[in-house]
């Protein structure tokens, strides 16, 4: 029997960033944009706030591009402070590169389950809704209830076995197989 998992996004992730006022590494986006057009260019910005001081940031988004090559739909989503968008924006790794920052996504997710592992055999699809990268051995332990090093165990002795490196970070769909 296949089980299904789903890895949620509950929140938007900390944005990991060396705030100029105070020093803190942590920033927490809103869902805020800035946009300015000067005559036929437009620049957006995603507004994120320092944790430590509450100072503002901006993450470049677009820089300079004409408006007219900015689909209507876009724009109309920027000027509303879509939080969706802004989800959609901080999971795009052109985005995360250009701004030199990265994601803590701790606390900001949960394993969505059909059931606790139970029995002998377990075939389970786990499938993210975001990219979140996450430890494999970390989202078969909370599945099945069982410790971290359990889980590394039963790697060990290949009673859980996958076509995905189950000792890295994935942040795709992949499946595994428990035997018990």
């Amino acid at each position: 029997m296949l089980e299904n998992w789903v890895v949620v996004p509950t929140c938007l992730p900390v944005v990991l960033r060396r705030c100029h006022a105070c020093g803190s590494g942590r920033f927490r986006a809103n869902g805020k944009f800035r946009v300015n057009a000067n005559h036929k260019l437009i620049d957006v910005w995603l507004l994120v706030l320092c944790t430590g001081c509450g100072d503002t940031a901006k993450l470049t988004i677009l820089e300079r591009v004409h408006v007219r090559s900015v689909r209507s739909e876009l724009l109309e989503r920027l000027h509303e402070n879509d939080l969706s968008l802004a989800a959609e924006l901080l999971q795009d790794p052109a985005v995360l590169r250009r701004n030199h920052v990265a994601l803590d996504w701790e606390g900001a997710w949960r394993l969505d389950t059909d059931s606790l592992c139970h029995g002998e055999f377990r075939d389970v699809s786990v499938r993210f809704e975001a990219r979140i990268p996450l430890r494999p051995v970390r989202l078969i332990a909370e599945g099945c209830g069982l410790s971290r090093g359990e889980v590394e165990r039963l790697i060990e002795e290949g009673r859980v076995v996958s076509a995905v490196r189950l000792r890295g970070k994935v942040s795709g769909d992949f499946t595994f197989t428990l035997k018990r």
